[in-house]
């Protein structure tokens, strides 16, 4: 006697197709997910800093990092001596390079000055030296580092602003959509580009040409001009 081969049928295999495409489904959906919450976390790093200023100003009636050492002493008054804020010149300019990694540039001040006003979280005692600097410094959702600096000192060959602000780390695919999200989608023009990535360690400012060209695996540095 022969035996009975047994086999699938075409509506289990049916039924099979249709449950792998239900789970690389969810799980594309949720990569999608996981990819927009970092680009919105992104996104708001950079548009909080412009809360940081005004908030600031409208309480203190000066620029944080800028605020000048007599006025800076009576308005934000601290408890012991090692969270005693560093004062800027007070000539309404953020100095220094947004990546710097001098402790009392007025770019580095700017993060002390906006935490000891209750408007930003993070250490509040000044970094005792230049290696301190990058641990003082806020960080994106990619460990890169987050800075600031006065249009003057743009990092960037044409971008313009009167701030300009810069985040570092950023994915090439993060980056195309935080410009979408935040500009016109083009990585080498508007008021958001994209740059080499940059390290934490310059002294003096200096200036990159936008990249247009953005390679998703890479990571780049983003910068906005506010």
């Amino acid at each position: 006697m022969r035996s009975k081969q047994s086999g699938f049928t075409l509506v289990e295999i049916a039924i099979v197709l249709v449950i792998i495409g239900l789970l690389l489904g969810g799980v594309l959906k949720g990569q999608e997910l996981i990819n927009s919450a970092k680009v919105k976390n992104f996104a708001t790093d950079f548009r909080n800093i412009p809360l940081f200023i005004y908030g600031y100003q409208d309480k203190y009636k000066a620029l944080p990092g800028d605020h000048d050492a007599t006025r800076l002493a009576i308005a934000l008054t601290t408890a012991t001596a090692a969270t005693t804020p560093a004062g800027g010149v007070g000539n309404g300019v953020i100095n220094g390079a947004w990546n710097s990694t001098t402790r009392t540039d007025e770019s580095v001040l700017f993060w002390q000055h906006v935490r000891l006003a209750g408007l930003a979280a993070g250490p509040t005692a000044a970094p005792a030296d230049a290696a301190a600097v990058e641990a003082f410094v806020p960080q994106n959702a990619d460990g890169g580092h987050i800075g600031i600096t006065s249009g003057a000192n743009t990092p960037v060959t044409g971008l313009t602003g009167t701030y300009i602000v810069c985040s570092t780390n950023i994915l090439g695919k993060y980056a195309k959509q935080l410009d979408t999200t935040m500009d016109d989608g083009a990585t080498d023009t508007g008021s958001v580009r994209v740059i080499a990535n940059q390290t934490w360690d310059q002294v003096a400012a200096v200036a990159s040409i936008a990249v247009g060209t953005v390679a998703d695996a890479t990571s780049y540095t983003v910068c906005m001009a506010l």
